[in-house]
């Protein structure tokens, strides 16, 4: 059976001022999710699902999904508020997110094979596709084999402002030991800083492997998280902005030796459109790789 690719395209994109899951930046109009689709295709995955909001369905459907018709199944789950465990309900006042954790609770329905989860606003590359399909061939009918798509800090940078980048501690054995999420990160002067929760800056190592949210679990995973949520629940369910993110749960497993986690370095180049500013350098560069003969002059 060919793995799955989750695409968690929930997510509201508050600083870049709109849906950018839905922006075309290709020449074609093409969407980030266009090229991460055909890379994973080519790539040996047999199925997209996507974690979208209600609020924007039809439109998702008719300007994303239709693209794919006779190439590849396609399944969409929701991500809402009120998807909750048992016993537990949403404050009245919340309006974020549960977190990226959450989004990925909501694929279990539809995912029974070893399955990637990559964000819907970032381009990872062919290669970090071909890495993450190969790993989730090599782990079918088997369980707690986990893998993390590992990106030089340097190739993850936005020209326009700081990013959040999750640091990642590798053990000799090439294994996720722990993930520490860091903000504000951008080369400044030429050295690569990050802004601490204080508001002062901090140097941040030089060629560290970062994580950009490109996950392979086999779907034990979603059994763990299910427990992992409802303990967050009980201590954060009545706040309006905590989230449950992904290494949250990765972190528990790998601390109390349930999972292995295989870190596979990348040598490719994310971008994406963190700001609004990043926009004009993503069209110019998927015109590059339209023009270098990378990807056809039309996806689907």
């Amino acid at each position: 059976m060919k793995p799955t690719l989750f695409i968690l395209a929930a997510g509201m994109g508050s600083r870049y001022g709109g849906l950018k899951q839905l922006d075309g930046l290709g020449p074609n109009g093409e969407t980030i999710m266009d090229y991460s689709v055909y890379d994973a295709l080519r790539a040996g995955f047999g199925k997209i699902v996507f974690v979208i909001r209600h609020d924007f369905e039809q439109e998702f459907r008719e300007k994303i999904i239709s693209r794919y018709e006779g190439h590849v199944p396609v399944e969409v789950v929701f991500q809402d508020l009120s998807a909750l465990p048992e016993g537990f309900t949403a404050p009245a006042d919340r309006a974020k997110p549960w977190g990226t954790g959450h989004a990925v609770l909501m694929g279990k329905t539809a995912i029974s094979e070893p399955f990637g989860v990559i964000n819907a606003d970032d381009y990872y590359g062919a290669e970090s596709f071909r890495l993450l399909a190969d790993f989730l061939k090599g782990v079918e009918g088997e369980k707690n084999r986990y893998c993390m798509i590992g990106f030089n800090i340097s190739n993850t940078l936005s020209e326009n402002g700081g990013v959040s980048r999750g640091l990642c501690e590798v053990s000799a054995e090439g294994n996720l030991t722990g993930v520490t999420e860091c903000h504000g990160i951008q080369r400044k002067e030429g050295k690569l800083v990050q802004t601490l929760a204080d508001g002062s800056e901090a140097p941040f190592p030089e060629g560290a492997s970062v994580s950009m949210n490109m996950w392979g679990f086999t779907p034990d995973y979603f059994d763990y998280s299910e427990k992992a949520f409802v303990e967050f629940l009980k201590e954060h369910g009545g706040e309006l902005k905590s989230e449950f993110y992904i290494p949250s749960v990765v972190n528990d497993l790998i601390q109390d030796g349930t999972i292995e986690l295989k870190v596979i370095q990348t040598p490719s180049r994310w971008f994406g459109v963190t700001y609004a500013a990043d926009r004009q350098a993503t069209v110019d560069r998927f015109a590059a790789l339209h023009a270098d003969g990378t990807y056809p002059a039309k996806l689907f």
